[in-house]
């Protein structure tokens, strides 16, 4: 076997994977990036920390993904999946940490060891690194296969492969700045429309902006939209100071992200007692309104709702702060029930794509081999990372997603 001459643009981690994938097979490998350093935003993963991955089964790690791009990740998590991960890591002296809902992190508790362990790797693979570097195009020869990269400095490098890992439009200030899929777009693919993902949300009543900073735990949400509607899991919820955040709303905003560009009316409805049914909740307060009689219905919320709560569920039930609990009507209490299972806020769009953890959107999955990562187009050119139509869930799968379709590719490019 001839040695291959493969090109690697981009230095995150489904790049710096690829390379050292590659590299491991037998390839020249020459792994360019623009920006002056390795992962730039790989260093913000996790805030800072770096959730590598999740220790969950892989079928429900698929799950954590749309259903199309779950089904199309399958090869690539066979060749590497959360265990291998871990073990590249480990194997090479960084230790990893498994927390609650199985998220993976370093135990430094810094997303620069795991860069460390990366560059150290490459360096010992001699692969030629080209910081500061910027691919300006392309080029396929007459047969329609990849033939060499130019660069914006006037010089050209022949290739065997290149594997495009430039990443998405998410996070610019790291030089996520989209030419990746302008490549591809002009080579032939199909580019799914570009949409924020884990994005936090605006809402449009005012009056919630005195909440900013309270956090809510153990809730579920109800996201509406016509008739349309999804419910989420338990977890936590975030106010803002322009509306809302926290995990649950991350894992759900594509869903919103869609329903607001098809023009329909989004809501979310916060269930502040999910365990409960609106009966046994209703039960709960009679309860302790017989219990305490004469006690004022502001302070009794008290032991249901965080104090600055409580005041804007007053509001919206029209009851008074003083009103005695042994004076609540039963229409009343209705609505008190009601307010607690769907208290409704109503959004109006996201924060913009360049402030979303992930881009949604990308080179189109019809377009890619998956058990290769090879363009169906143009022979010699494989995807990595999160220029593809792939995106998942928060807890190390987007991460996981990046570091298998790069090692995925760089394999295959050897052959």
């Amino acid at each position: 076997m001839s040695l291959n001459q493969i090109v690697i643009i981009g230095a995150g981690p489904s790049g710096m994977m690829a390379a050292i994938s590659a590299s491991g097979a037998g390839a020249n490998v020459i792994l360019i990036e623009k920006n002056a350093v390795f992962g730039r935003k790989l260093l913000l993963t996790g805030k800072g920390r770096c959730n590598l991955t999740n220790r969950c089964s892989l079928e429900e790690f698929l799950k954590r993904f749309s259903k199309n791009s779950g089904q199309f990740l399958r090869d690539a998590f066979k060749a590497l999946f959360n265990e291998d991960l871990i073990d590249f890591f480990e194997d090479r002296g960084l230790e990893m940490r498994t927390e609650r809902q199985q998220r993976v992190f370093p135990v430094t508790d810094k997303s620069s060891s795991v860069i460390r362990v990366l560059a150290k790797e490459l360096q010992k693979k001699n692969i030629k690194v080209c910081f500061s570097t910027t691919v300006k195009n392309i080029w396929t020869d007459e047969e329609g296969r990849v033939a060499g990269v130019s660069l914006s400095d006037g010089k050209k490098i022949k290739v065997d492969k290149v594997i495009l890992a430039t990443g998405g439009l998410s996070y610019q200030f790291t030089g996520s700045t989209g030419e990746g899929f302008k490549f591809a777009e002009r080579l032939g693919h199909r580019i799914i429309p570009l949409r924020p993902g884990l994005i936090a949300l605006k809402t449009k009543k005012k009056d919630l902006k005195v909440l900013s900073g309270v956090a809510l735990k153990n809730i579920r949400l109800y996201f509406k939209a016509g008739k349309k509607e999804v419910a989420s899991s338990i977890g936590e919820f975030l106010f803002t100071g322009f509306g809302i955040s926290g995990p649950l709303i991350l894992s759900m905003s594509g869903v919103v992200v869609d329903w607001i560009q098809e023009g329909i009316g989004a809501f979310v409805c916060i269930d502040f007692k999910p365990a409960l049914s609106f009966e046994q909740l209703e039960a709960r307060f009679l309860k302790d309104f017989k219990a305490s009689p004469k006690k004022s219905i502001k302070n009794s919320l008290k032991d249901f709702l965080p104090k600055c709560l409580i005041d804007i569920f007053l509001e919206r039930s029209g009851i008074l702060p003083d009103k005695r609990v042994n004076q609540i009507t039963p229409k009343e209490r209705e609505k008190l029930v009601l307010l607690f299972k769907r208290f409704s806020i109503e959004i109006s769009k996201s924060l913009p794509l360049e402030e979303a953890m992930v881009t949604r959107g990308g080179v189109s999955l019809r377009d890619i081999n998956p058990r290769t990562m090879e363009s169906k187009k143009v022979k010699g050119l494989y995807f990595a990372g999160e220029i593809i139509d792939v995106d998942g869930d928060t807890g190390g799968f987007n991460l996981q997603a990046a570091f298998s379709t790069g090692y995925l590719a760089g394999k295959n490019a050897v052959i």
